[in-house]
């Protein structure tokens, strides 16, 4: 029987809903399997407010489109609360802790030419991350794995990143082709949720959104040309302003063309462009120094919200090396925010557009099998982010090695951080032992870490 809504559940207003929005972006640590699995335990687990087949298909969604699929989950669940504005309200809600802080680190930055103290900080809160990375890993990977072939689709995914680092994209098509086919034959092993999970998330409910809920915006033709159009223009009129005014050989310029152009074909989320953007800020704008892309990135690994946020420390840095006639900081901090706006109101359009016709293809055997596959290769992809910031929060050098069409980095063991595995090793087990949650973990590693700098032992 699916989850339906009951007359127990009262929808909240929008007003009642920003505080927990609030929450759950203060909360957005450890990059996207973090970040959806605080969702999940608060929307779906604590709050009730959607079901996890719902929380499933809307995250399937997100996951194909370009760019940080935490923050357009978090988008589509408010718009399917409370319409647009529930949506502008979760979804920007997600993006300001990050922004706040990012910006606040870049300063800092910019003006000491190295984070002191934060560095002690930032390398407690790295091994704080593992931890919580780790859980989410679990945490998703029980509920999207409950299947054979989903276990399949997420282990190929794994080694198809890790051994043969093939392009997310290919594997997010082959994962869709393969539930595609699975749900028009029918076969339960590629319903969302997995083949025996049904009965078991019945038995959770009820929910405020359950399967048979409609959102509160419906598809139309009409809504869908204007809010295509809206988007459209809020995202590319600024674009096109600023080239005209000021050139697009000129800083800002480059800085709004490049980021759109990034805003559209940032699939599989920030680690899957990060070698892009920090070739062309180093080699082709000369924005940035070799290591300080690193730099920005454990900024976005340490702070609230998207990983892609490390975006807005690359425009901040290339506009205060590039002033212009600007003070160098007010320059730096227009050209953060111009990074940021111009990556994540595409986000805003891909959802508003999108978001309605999703919901009316719920029904679809096939499309549901595929998104659910898609899930399934997702958690594998998941898991070697997961590996991949190990390797690099644990291991000072990592040497590239080939085996024929192999290719991956193997860690150099006598570059072994010994504080850095104590630390991840506590955290670990302040998670999975003592149930420890996120900020309490966090805030202990993170003043372990302040600690070991100011002993010169770390950082």
């Amino acid at each position: 029987m699916p989850d339906t809504a009951t007359p127990g559940l009262r929808m909240p207003s929008l007003a009642e809903a920003v505080p927990v929005w609030g929450r759950i972006a203060a909360l957005s640590f450890g990059g996207p399997a973090g970040q959806i699995a605080v969702m999940h335990r608060i929307l779906v687990e604590e709050r009730r407010w959607i079901s996890e087949d719902r929380f499933l298909h809307a995250l399937n969604f997100c996951t194909l489109l370009p760019g940080p699929e935490a923050q357009q989950l978090a988008t589509y669940v408010g718009w399917l609360m409370h319409g647009t504005r529930g949506g502008l309200v979760a979804g920007g809600l997600f993006v300001l802790p990050g922004l706040v802080a990012i910006m606040a680190l870049s300063w800092i930055y910019a003006l000491s030419g190295n984070v002191g103290v934060v560095a002690g900080l930032f390398f407690g809160l790295k091994a704080a991350v593992l931890a919580v990375v780790a859980e989410a890993v679990l945490r998703i990977g029980r509920r999207a794995l409950k299947s054979a072939p989903m276990v399949a689709l997420a282990a190929a995914s794994f080694v198809a990143l890790f051994l043969f680092d093939l392009p997310f994209p290919v594997i997010v098509l082959a994962a869709g082709f393969f539930g595609y086919l699975g749900g028009r034959a029918g076969l339960p092993q590629f319903r969302v949720g997995g083949g025996h999970g049904a009965a078991g998330a019945a038995k959770a409910g009820p929910y405020l959104l359950g399967d048979a809920e409609l959102p509160q915006e419906r598809e139309a033709p009409a809504r869908t040309l204007l809010t295509a159009a809206i988007w459209g223009a809020l995202w590319l009129l600024p674009v096109a302003a600023i080239v005209g005014l000021v050139g697009s050989g000129e800083v800002f310029g480059q800085i709004a063309l490049f980021f759109s152009k990034m805003a559209m074909v940032t699939f599989g989320g920030a680690y899957a462009v990060l070698a892009y953007v920090a070739q062309q800020a180093v080699g082709h704008f000369g924005w940035l120094r070799p290591g300080e892309m690193l730099d920005g990135l454990g900024m976005a690994e340490t702070t609230p919200g998207p990983l892609i946020m490390v975006t807005q420390f690359v425009g901040f840095l290339a506009a205060f090396r590039n002033p212009g006639g600007l003070p160098p900081l007010l320059a730096g901090t227009l050209g953060g925010l111009l990074t940021t706006w111009v990556t994540f109101a595409p986000c805003f359009l891909w959802i508003f557009v999108g978001a309605p016709y999703v919901e009316r293809l719920r029904g679809d055997r096939a499309l549901a099998g595929a998104l659910s596959a898609i899930t399934a290769a997702v958690v594998g992809v998941i898991l070697n982010l997961a590996v991949w910031f190990a390797l690099h929060t644990l291991f000072a050098r990592l040497e590239p090695v080939a085996f024929g069409p192999i290719r991956l980095d193997l860690p150099v063991l006598a570059s072994l951080d010994p504080w850095a595995l104590l630390l991840a090793l506590g955290a670990l087990v302040a998670v999975f032992r003592f149930k420890a949650g996120v900020i309490p973990t966090l805030a202990a590693c993170s003043a372990a870490g302040i600690l070991l700098h100011l002993a010169g032992l770390a950082g």
